[in-house]
């Protein structure tokens, strides 16, 4: 449970991030929240899924730094990637 809650805050953040770095990506701070939280959650949860040393320390409750890093690093990368990839294709049908 803490790792998906992990993954949607820094999912959120990166959307943010990727949102705000510049004006092609932004979908506005409720769009970026979101798409943040979905990309950050799904990501997440792939790189749990090919990292077994991850998934098992989440399954025992015993949680490293190194687990915690990776999933706020999957999280973030993957809120922005999709914030990217959703700004970019909105903002190109709008134009």
């Amino acid at each position: 449970m803490e790792q998906i809650l992990i993954n949607l805050v820094s999912g959120a953040l990166g959307g943010i991030g990727a949102g705000k770095s510049s004006p092609t990506f932004d979908l506005g701070m409720a769009g970026n929240v979101i798409s943040g939280l979905v990309g950050g959650g799904v990501l997440g949860q792939v790189v749990t899924l090919l990292l077994p040393s991850v998934m098992a320390a989440a399954q025992s409750g015993n949680l490293s730094v190194g687990g915690v890093v990776s999933q706020v690093v999957a999280g973030s990368a993957g809120g922005a990637i999709l914030t990217a990839i959703i700004g970019a294709i909105k903002n190109k049908a709008a134009a």
